[in-house]
């Protein structure tokens, strides 16, 4: 600690070797850390959370938002692997809202072009909703990031196919067919 009182040095968040995937463990024959948990009283089962009303709000320009469909396809995909109970239904809507918006805000720039008209010079300005856009798929890879790093380290098999990260250009493509 520095004579004002503040922390200094030492290790950095997120610095050092990452950690494995179970998968690695156990094909290396390492034992896997493995927490058993207890027996719960009485659970009631659900196969998947209730998808909330604002992820299937209907949008100003009167469009649906797909973010109730990218909550239930990667619900779905985590179910499958059996990480369901390890990600939260927040992140996972989160992910859903951002996939949503990034769509949205493609939408725009196919329908309104690259450039706009700034308010009060009228002159050419680059479209706000290329930045926006940006944004939100960087969120977007951010919090899939964080979906995926739970399964890899938790999904005892190796998996082959499409996520539902790779499904999200797909997504875009169907909403402008469905125009």
């Amino acid at each position: 600690m520095a004579k004002d009182g503040t922390r200094r040095g030492g290790a950095r968040p997120g610095a050092g070797r990452k950690p494995k995937a179970l998968t690695e463990k156990i094909e290396t024959g390492r034992e896997a850390k493995v927490v058993e948990l207890p027996a719960p009283a009485s659970i009631e089962g659900a196969d998947m959370p209730p998808v909330r009303e604002f992820l299937k709000a209907k949008q100003k320009d009167g469009k649906d938002l797909c973010a109730a469909e990218v909550f239930t396809d990667t619900w779905k995909w985590l179910k499958e692997r059996g990480c369901d109970r390890l990600v939260s239904t927040q992140l996972v809507e989160q992910y859903a809202m951002s996939v949503s918006r990034w769509i949205q805000c493609e939408e725009c720039i196919s329908e309104y072009g690259f450039l706009a008209k700034h308010p009060t010079t009228g002159n050419a300005i680059a479209s706000p909703y290329v930045s926006m856009s940006q944004q939100y798929m960087k969120q977007v890879n951010q919090i899939w990031y964080q979906i995926y790093q739970v399964v890899k380290e938790n999904c005892s098999v190796e998996w082959q196919g499409a996520t539902p990260q790779d499904d999200v250009m797909e997504r875009l493509l169907r909403t402008r067919a469905g125009q």
